[in-house]
């Protein structure tokens, strides 16, 4: 392919000249032009030809090159080009399409029919009633905080989930913080820390994870005295302790070193610039006596506030270990969040987040009946994490055992993220998962705040219709068995959890 790269550069060479000669092109630029053009193709294959770290390029100079074009732009070419409305991954056009219109505030109905494959084995539907009811409450909400919180929190049923600046940009935090704000309802702010762009006005879930972000001394140990500055900030309603992430379980945060900016870097008490990989399980405990007694020493050094434990399920045992734990030490998490192994991520090995943890529907289901077994499901609230963007998503989770959930992935459309798969690269073409300033600009603030809140009151309101089609008043009411194919799910569960799970659930 060399020999035919070189030997067709050499006759069009030959040819141009001989046709500058022989006729009026040589009385024109644009043959000079032409030359040129072609020297550069001519330089470019030799530097292919000679390279040895591309395989591809020496064996096909220049043409090689549109591989990699091609390649760079396959997210788009599937997403516009190959993929219908249904079969998107992670989230499918039709879902986008809701999110989108939910945050601006215009028509969000569906015209002719679904055109998802309700013959399929992974069909759920919700069980209408044909006495169906109205919700008599606006804003369906939930006390957060057991007998030992001094400030318990009434929580929306639909909050935003753990995002990092960082991984997101500086107005992409600071809109959905104004949007929370004006909706009334909690923004979580991931475990690299709070920045100025949390404190602007909206109730804040300050979520601690392994690195220990915004309360650590200079070993990267977890410091009392800071944290206890930071937790008591009238912005800060929850505590959340991460144990691990679904989309990456058992191994840590990741920011990448482009992402790290001076501004950051000193947020987090790091050195700009560095890739930051947080330890896979916390310094500060070791066991559930440890864990359960640390959660205590967050509960009063932020004054009472709920304090809670966010996790995928991964080896049942250990919840159960740490049920009995509670039990011993009489005390209890405020709330526990449970993430599933499809839940998002800024960036994370391949590996985890494509085969390590349980999805969200068995980890619901197994959770709740492990609280239950143990008397605890009454002081404890559930939280769901894990692709929580439609209504139906919503009763679904709160269905199999959640109180509340929280999305991460449906705030940010609601931003105008567009799926692009580019939040690792630091390029998001929307200024939502990235640093660059000049992508950041793009977004604005307020209107991408008015956005979030339309996203929340919109999709809130579609829970109270759908949960007045099914015959009940609050979310509370929910079972597993108001869901088609949930006794199924329960079986599923028996499968996986039998000295746990039971019909009853």
């Amino acid at each position: 392919m060399r020999k035919l790269f070189f030997l067709s550069i050499l006759l069009i060479f030959l040819l141009t000249l001989f046709l500058m000669w022989f006729s009026e092109l040589r009385e024109f630029s644009f043959g000079y032009f032409f030359l040129i053009v072609l020297g550069s193709l001519t330089a470019l294959g030799i530097y292919d030809s000679i390279q040895k770290k591309h395989a591809i390029l020496r064996n096909f100079p220049v043409v090689g090159h549109f591989r990699y074009i091609l390649e760079s732009i396959s997210p788009e070419i599937q997403q516009y080009f190959i993929e219908s409305n249904t079969d998107g991954r992670p989230f499918s056009r039709n879902l986008r399409a809701l999110a989108y219109r939910r945050a601006k505030g215009v028509n969000d109905t569906h015209p002719f029919g679904t055109q998802k494959d309700i013959d399929g084995e992974d069909y759920i539907a919700l069980r209408h009633s044909i006495y169906a009811v109205s919700p008599k409450e606006e804003d369906l909400r939930v006390t957060i905080g057991t007998h030992s919180c001094a400030q318990p929190y009434s929580a929306s049923i639909f909050n935003i989930s753990a995002m990092s600046f960082g991984s997101l940009s500086s107005n992409a935090i600071k809109a959905l913080n104004l949007g929370a704000q004006k909706g009334n309802f909690y923004h979580n702010t991931g475990e690299g820390g709070i920045s100025s762009y949390h404190l602007s006005g909206g109730d804040l879930c300050w979520q601690i994870g392994t690195g220990y972000f915004g309360c650590r001394d200079k070993d990267g140990n977890f410091d009392p005295e800071s944290f206890k500055e930071k937790a008591q900030l009238p912005e800060v309603k929850l505590i959340e302790l991460k144990i691990s992430q679904g989309a990456k379980p058992g191994h840590g945060g990741v920011l990448p070193g482009i992402k790290n900016t001076p501004e950051i870097a000193k947020i987090r008490g790091l050195e700009p610039g560095t890739t930051v990989l947080s330890p896979p399980s916390h310094k500060a405990f070791s066991d559930p006596k440890g864990m359960i007694a640390f959660v205590q020493q967050l509960r009063e050094l932020s004054g009472g506030k709920p304090v809670g434990i966010k996790l995928c399920i991964g080896r049942t045992e250990e919840f159960i270990e740490i049920c009995k734990e509670m039990i011993s030490q009489e005390c209890l998490p405020d709330f526990i969040t449970i993430d599933g192994a499809e839940g998002g991520t800024g960036a994370a090995p391949l590996e985890f987040s494509d085969s390590v943890g349980l999805p969200l529907e068995p980890a619901l289901i197994f959770v709740r009946a492990a609280l239950e077994k143990f008397n605890l499901r009454d002081k404890i609230t559930i939280i769901a994490s894990g692709k929580a963007l439609s209504a139906f998503s919503i009763l679904k989770n709160i269905a199999l055992g959640a109180d509340i959930c929280n999305s991460a992935r449906g705030f940010m459309f609601s931003l105008g993220c567009i799926q692009a798969l580019r939040c690792n690269t630091n390029d998001c073409p929307t200024g939502v998962a990235t640093q660059r300033r000049g992508l950041v600009k793009g977004l604005v603030v307020p209107d991408k705040a008015e956005r979030v809140y339309n996203f929340h009151k919109n999709t809130v309101h579609a829970v109270m219709e759908l949960l007045g089609a099914s015959g009940h008043y609050h979310t509370s009411e929910l079972s597993v068995h108001d869901l088609v194919k949930g006794d199924e799910m329960i079986k599923l569960a028996n499968r996986y959890f039998p000295d746990t799970v039971n019909t009853q659930v």
